[in-house]
């Protein structure tokens, strides 16, 4: 029998996949296993193919079917070296790494420590003012006290009591005008209807009848000018002096606020001063610049509102006192034209009795 030739031995010596030979047992195992198999089954479908003894290139391997085998391909399994899965672990942990969540360098504000920070500086601010209110009132805290702005904000509230008493009892008269108004209007139609039933007493129910129709359009006139004389009033104090009365209770607030730093800078500059009392010195220097500003800015809108309340009051109350004046005197007068006339001078009109409300075409 013909020996192998070199060639052939060489070609059946199996690789690794760094290049490095085999031990012995496994070399023998391979080859005895590559005889005992008929050609065409399985190592069939896969050659290892080796660039000689001395090379180091890594082996070639070629899956697929073999020439000359019909059968299917099979898929094989390899096993990685060492240093190929230490380079694949080393990847693999790459691309872990940037596919994982990114985080942001700036740490995100927590709403609820914004909150709670909020919650502390509303208590201490509010601990301050009312140790600064309970002080005022035991008579040991000192408050700051602006004579002429105090002055004027008080004879506007003890004006806003009297104007109140004023509209309550014009809204009083108003309605009971209203009832007499209607009153007398009853009494004209029941004079007017025994007029035409009574004929040996015509004349004096239908005298009757007319004067007390006059009286009736009379009071509507003058019940106009009354409500025309209340809506304004109470347009001047619910809305213009109560407008400016809660400027007041900001400007006092502010004020309290002012009071309160004022004192704890006060106290803090009274005590030692070190390395510890320093930096809270300083923060109760800014706090206490900050509310002297804001105490100021009100200071200066109260009396900018004051000042605009007294001529727009002036104006509003010498119209409406002329206009309910000229109206009373000439309805108790009987002077109907020179009442018609007041209402037209101060541009009222008066709603027909009767008449249905207008449509919101003839609002528009």
């Amino acid at each position: 029998m013909a020996q192998e030739s070199p060639k052939n031995s060489a070609a059946e010596i199996p690789v690794t996949s760094n290049g490095q030979l085999e031990d012995s047992h496994e070399h023998s195992f391979n080859r005895d296993l590559k005889c005992s198999l008929p050609v065409g089954l399985g190592l069939s479908e896969t050659k290892i193919t080796s660039h000689g003894f001395d090379s180091t290139k890594e082996g070639v391997i070629e899956a697929g079917p073999f020439p000359g085998s019909s059968a299917s391909p099979k898929s094989s399994v390899i096993s990685p070296s060492s240093a190929a899965a230490s380079r694949l672990a080393g990847q693999g942990g790459r691309a872990q790494q940037k596919s994982g969540p990114v985080v942001l360098a700036d740490e995100v504000k927590n709403p609820a420590m914004e909150k709670l920070e909020l919650v502390r500086k509303w208590s201490l601010n509010t601990y301050k003012c009312t140790r600064q209110i309970i002080s005022e009132k035991l008579g040991r805290g000192s408050r700051t006290v602006d004579l002429e702005l105090e002055a004027q904000i008080d004879i506007l509230r003890d004006n806003k009591k009297k104007y109140e008493n004023i509209l309550k009892l014009a809204q009083t008269l108003s309605t009971q005008l209203f009832q007499m108004v209607h009153t007398q209007r009853q009494l004209g139609d029941a004079f007017a209807d025994l007029s035409l039933k009574s004929l040996e007493l015509h004349e004096e129910f239908g005298y009757n009848a007319d004067t007390q129709k006059l009286l009736a359009k009379n009071g509507e006139t003058l019940l106009g000018a009354i409500n025309f004389f209340i809506a304004s009033v109470n347009t001047l104090v619910n809305k213009t002096i109560e407008d400016t009365l809660l400027t007041v209770k900001q400007y006092e607030s502010a004020r309290i606020e002012y009071d309160a730093y004022r004192t704890d800078l006060e106290e803090l500059n009274l005590g030692p001063r070190d390395a510890n009392t320093l930096p809270k010195i300083e923060q109760s220097q800014q706090l206490f610049q900050v509310h002297k500003e804001k105490y100021d800015k009100m200071r200066n809108d109260v009396s900018i509102k004051l000042k605009f309340l007294e001529e727009n009051k002036v104006k509003v109350l010498h119209n409406q006192l002329v206009l309910f004046h000229n109206a009373i005197a000439a309805y108790f007068a009987g002077n109907q034209k020179q009442l018609e006339q007041t209402l037209k001078q101060f541009h009222i009109k008066l709603k027909t009795p009767g008449a249905d409300a207008p449509s919101w075409l003839e609002e528009q």
